[in-house]
């Protein structure tokens, strides 16, 4: 009787804790749902780590509406922009190696680049203050491009503004980054990151987007239009391959990256917090990004996160450092509102991380 009694206390605060989880879990169930009606997003995959513990690790809705193919956890979605952190990623790589310098100017790589040029280091166009800009107005997306043609295709457009001067979301810096990567490693930058990063890390199901490949549990994208769900617009397969979010991901293949990020398995710790380091403009001023990752605080929690766009897709990992919470969203509609899903499903397991 007395040993019994004894671990009571236990049972009861392990109940406690099953109860808490599974009314965390409903409610999120609940506001997922909710949000996808609200948002006619058809398809969405959902992992939530706690304490390097997968809480949760779901789908909902279609895969595939056409084929009426359910979302599960093992679904693959397009990473968008969410892939830059693992172009920064590579470069630390390669600047830990001594193979290349965050202040080097990138016309060491690139001596026939523009004058324009002459002030860009690695470091501006890994925080997105190189002045480079997105893709233009007049930018085929729908042609195919080798390397050299998407440089030579680049190096005539014009800079917004001077080196550090600001910060302005740049694609192009990062498709630059990932011909740098091939320049300086000899290896394609998705080769790169299958070699360094996705095999050691068991990212099974991570790679770059290809279209003509059979890739199982694939999801289609899709994006609306007067109402109406469509699939996605068509872009070229050479621009499936590129260094600013061309990714192929699952929620297991981003909580493994998750919890190599808690470690030294990737890059030093130094490294690491360089990467989580808000940029310095040339005024002295700091803005809230780092190296492909965008930084912030909730009520005093540290919160390190990135979105990403494309192909009728979206993407997000908002990482609660502090709580040592994370949240992954995966969804196939593009204008679904992914940091609002992110930042709410963390608010429900803490209301001390709900946003204003």
């Amino acid at each position: 009787m007395k040993r019994f009694s004894l671990s009571l206390p236990l049972i009861f605060l392990l109940t406690i804790s099953c109860l808490a989880q599974n009314s965390a879990e409903t409610r999120v169930d609940e506001y997922i749902r909710a949000e996808m009606q609200a948002q006619q997003i058809p398809g969405l995959a959902l992992a939530v780590i706690k304490d390097g513990k997968m809480v949760i690790a779901r789908g909902y809705g279609l895969a595939n509406v056409e084929h009426q193919v359910p979302v599960k956890p093992e679904t693959i979605f397009q990473s968008g922009s969410t892939g830059k952190q693992f172009t920064a990623t590579a470069v630390m790589m390669l600047v830990e190696e001594g193979k290349l310098s965050l202040d080097d100017k990138i016309t060491r790589y690139f001596p026939d680049g523009p004058e324009a040029w002459q002030n860009i280091t690695v470091r501006h166009m890994l925080t997105h203050t190189s002045g480079m800009t997105d893709y233009t107005l007049d930018f085929d997306l729908r042609r195919d491009y080798t390397e050299d043609e998407l440089y030579q295709r680049i190096k005539p457009i014009p800079l917004a503004f001077q080196p550090g001067e600001k910060w302005s979301y740049s694609n192009l810096a990062y498709v630059m980054l990932g011909i740098l990567i091939h320049k300086v490693s000899g290896k394609f930058y998705g080769d790169f990151l299958q070699e360094r990063i996705f095999k050691p890390l068991e990212m099974t199901t991570a790679r770059i987007i290809s279209e003509s490949d059979i890739v199982p549990n694939r999801a289609a994208g899709y994006h609306v239009v007067n109402g109406q769900l469509k699939n996605q617009d068509w872009v070229s397969p050479s621009l499936n391959t590129t260094a600013d979010g061309a990714l192929y991901l699952t929620i297991y293949d981003m909580a493994k990256w998750d919890a190599a990020l808690y470690t030294d398995k990737l890059l030093k710790t130094s490294s690491l917090e360089q990467m989580w380091t808000p940029v310095k403009l040339n005024d002295g001023k700091t803005h809230p990004y780092g190296f492909g990752w965008a930084l912030g605080q909730v009520r005093g929690h540290r919160i390190i996160e990135h979105g990403g766009a494309w192909q009728g897709f979206k993407a997000q990992i908002s990482r609660y450092v502090d709580d040592k919470l994370t949240v992954i969203v995966l969804a196939n509609q593009i204008r679904t509102n992914q940091s609002k899903l992110a930042h709410g499903v963390a608010a429900l397991f803490s209301p001390d991380l709900a946003q204003n």
